[in-house]
């Protein structure tokens, strides 16, 4: 995947899955700027990074101006910035909401929007990967206003497709569980993630950098036909509970047959 002389900017880009995407975009050749609300002393090999909060209209529109200035061009966009605090849906605050799916979906069309109008300048156009969740694709307890954000950038995608194809190709990558530096925060301890990886059919959570690596291709001129698509990138996804329920109840039943 030859992404050597363009420019990608990585919402979200200093850690977690955003470092990891960073990274293989690098390592295809692109001239990477991740941005994040913190400043970072030391930025990712073959990075630079700049301080924005993507929740602002007017700093993005600052930001991706001086990143052309910079530049002289802007060819992808990754939109990996978001997240969400666990709440339960009957005590979120009006404010918790708007904070939520303001930066799981608003911020993205925002930064998308300023993308979009220097890549339809250019004569190759651009790219726009948006970093949506599995959360979007399934019930989504302790995080409802999350889930229901991401299933609208889903939605935003094949929309933003339409409009702005085709100098612009837009995609999705619907991410499943992953490891990070935040794994032990969000899941517990290595028993409790080993079980956990135990329900995923590829055995494991996903590296970062596996998640780079479908951003690359939809980047990249391989993907070139490619426009309005949601990848789901989760290690074959969830069973069923009544499949997981069932299993116990074979296992645990006294009159369970060799064969059963």
């Amino acid at each position: 995947m030859d992404l050597a002389d363009r420019v990608a900017l990585v919402t979200g880009g200093s850690q977690g899955i955003g470092a990891g995407i960073a990274q293989m975009l690098v390592a295809a050749g692109a001239h990477v700027v991740t941005c994040a609300r913190s400043a970072v002393d030391s930025p990712a090999p073959g990075t630079t990074h700049v301080q924005c909060d993507v929740r602002d209209p007017e700093a993005v529109s600052a930001m991706v101006a001086e990143l052309v200035r910079e530049h002289g061009r802007l060819d992808v966009l990754v939109n990996n910035a978001g997240g969400s605090p666990y709440a339960l849906a009957a005590d979120a605050s009006p404010r918790f909401l708007d904070k939520v799916i303001g930066l799981n979906l608003t911020a993205p069309l925002v930064v998308a929007q300023a993308a979009n109008a220097v890549m339809q300048q250019q004569e190759s156009g651009g790219a726009i990967v948006n970093i949506s969740s599995v959360s979007g694709l399934r019930p989504s307890p302790g995080t409802a206003a999350y889930g229901a954000a991401k299933a609208g950038v889903d939605s935003l995608t094949r929309s933003l497709a339409v409009e702005w194809g085709p100098k612009v190709r837009v995609n999705t990558v619907d991410v499943g569980l992953c490891r990070t530096e935040q794994t032990s925060d969000h899941y517990g301890g290595d028993d409790t993630v080993a079980a956990i990886e135990a329900t995923i059919p590829l055995g494991r959570m996903a590296d970062p950098t596996e998640v780079g690596n479908v951003v690359c291709f939809l980047a990249s001129d391989l993907a070139s036909y490619v426009s309005g698509a949601c990848v789901e990138c989760h290690g074959g996804g969830e069973p069923p509970a009544f499949l997981v329920a069932q299993s116990l109840h074979v296992v645990n039943h006294p009159d369970r047959k060799e064969n059963a």
